[in-house]
């Protein structure tokens, strides 16, 4: 899954000059909680989020009149509460790279660059969540079988011939590295025609592979 494809490319940014009375009142009207900062060249020089304008902003309990505090907003500018140099990624890296640099570096988004630094877009973790829902196919409902496996060579095939002889069709397969003797594995089917079909295979499988779970409305567990 390439970054292009879920990328926002209608991107909000502002100057190193902007200040924080502007970038507090663009983040309310575009509703966005994040806001690259570039240079002329349109090249990434930071990121603005809103917890850093709140932090920079006055308190609500301050002695300050509004015109002083409007002077005060009007004073802070993008260049002054940035974070500088950013985690970026490019167009063309995966999902899966950014949802581990936000998870690594705790960024709720990454401005996605060309080579020349000239941002292209942005990735949140909203487009992040949204590209994990919509390829495991939890939304088409169905059931998911959880099996423990030996890490090698054709040790799903087993399995994957239950399927594909009781007509099961695939939604999604998912796998976790547990070590290097076993792995586990996630399988989402569509739902089948009968329940009873459903059960029958379920048991099918667990002749085959340890079963740590399935999950239809509620999860059963082995």
């Amino acid at each position: 899954m390439l970054i292009q494809n879920w990328m926002t490319t209608d991107v909000v940014s502002v100057g190193p000059d902007a200040t924080l009375l502007k970038i507090g009142k663009l983040l309310k009207e575009k509703n966005i909680r994040r806001v690259p900062v570039v240079d002329d060249g349109n090249r990434v020089l930071g990121i603005i989020s809103d917890r850093d304008v709140k932090a920079a902003s006055p308190s609500k309990a301050t002695s300050l009149d509004m015109h002083e505090i409007n002077y005060l907003l009007a004073k802070v500018t993008a260049k002054d509460i940035m974070t500088k140099n950013p985690i970026t990624i490019g167009a063309t890296d995966t999902i899966e790279k950014a949802a581990m640099l936000m998870l690594d570096h705790r960024c709720g988004s990454l401005p996605v660059v060309e080579e020349s630094g000239r941002v292209v877009g942005i990735i949140t973790d909203h487009d992040v969540f949204k590209a994990m829902v919509d390829t495991t196919g939890v939304r088409q409902g169905g059931f998911q079988l959880g099996l423990r496996v030996p890490d090698t060579a054709g040790a799903m095939q087993p399995v994957f011939d239950i399927l594909r002889s009781r007509e099961a069709r695939i939604l999604s397969v998912a796998t976790i590295n547990e070590n290097d003797a076993s792995r586990k594995v996630f399988i989402r089917l569509r739902s089948m025609n009968t329940r009873e079909a459903e059960d029958a295979l379920v048991e099918a499988v667990r002749e085959k592979a340890q079963m740590l779970y399935w999950v239809r409305n509620t999860t059963h567990m082995d």
